[in-house]
C-alpha cells in the first residue's frame, strides 16, 4: 500500500515561489524536509514522488543505513535512512515519516534512490546569491553531502549534494541497479 504525495508546491508556494524568483533573479527550487530538527533540501527537479513509510526486503551484508529494497514499478529502489547515513540517533518510524524517492547521477541514466526522513516540510525557491558555502565544520553531517547553507523566511536550510551523497553512500557494487526496467 503506497501513500504517494505529489512533489508540486501548494497554489501559496507556487505563488510565494514565482515572487520570489521574479524579485531575486537567478533561483532554484528546493523540497525541504526534517531530519532530527533540522531542516534540509534537495534540487525539487531530483524528487520523483513522496511515500509514506512501507516495509522494504532487507539486503544481507549492506551497511546499517540501507534499509533494504522496494519494487517502486518495476524498478528494484534501495532506500536509504538518512538518520542513520549522517549518523543521527535513531528513532522509531511516525505517522510523519516519508520516502523521498529521487533520481541521481550513476549508471547510464541515472539511479532511483529512496530516502527515509522525518516529514516533509515546505518548497522554497532559494535565490542563489543568498547561499553560502557550508563552514568547515557543519555538525553532525560531513560537510561533503552540503552544497550549501541558504536563509529562507528567516530560517536556515541545509542544502544537499544528493548526488555526492548517495554516491558516497551507495557504491556500484552494493545493490542491485536500480535503472528503470
Amino acid at each position: 500500500m503506497s501513500n504517494a504525495i505529489t512533489a508540486n508546491p501548494t497554489a501559496e508556494s507556487a505563488t510565494r515561489a514565482a515572487d520570489a524568483k521574479s524579485a531575486a533573479g537567478s533561483s532554484e527550487q528546493y523540497l525541504t524536509f526534517m531530519l532530527d530538527g533540522e531542516e534540509y533540501g534537495v534540487d525539487i527537479l531530483r524528487v520523483q514522488e513522496i511515500k509514506g513509510w512501507d516495509k522494504v526486503t532487507r539486503i544481507p551484508r549492506t551497511p546499517d543505513y540501507v534499509l533494504g529494497v522496494i519494487n517502486l514499478r518495476g524498478s528494484v529502489v534501495p532506500i536509504l535512512d538518512l538518520r542513520r547515513r549522517f549518523g543521527l540517533e535513531t528513532i522509531a518510524f511516525g505517522p510523519t515519516t516519508v520516502v523521498i524517492v529521487v533520481r541521481v547521477a550513476g549508471g547510464h541514466d541515472g539511479r532511483t534512490v529512496g530516502m527515509v526522513v522525518d516529514a516533509v516540510s515546505d518548497v522554497y525557491h532559494v535565490n542563489l546569491a543568498d547561499s553560502k558555502p557550508p563552514p568547515d565544520v557543519c555538525g553532525s553531517v560531513d560537510t561533503v553531502f552540503v552544497k550549501a547553507l541558504a536563509t529562507v523566511e528567516e530560517k536556515m536550510l541545509i542544502l544537499l549534494d544528493i548526488d555526492r551523497l548517495i554516491v558516497h553512500s551507495l557504491a556500484d557494487d552494493l545493490l542491485p541497479g536500480t535503472e528503470a526496467a
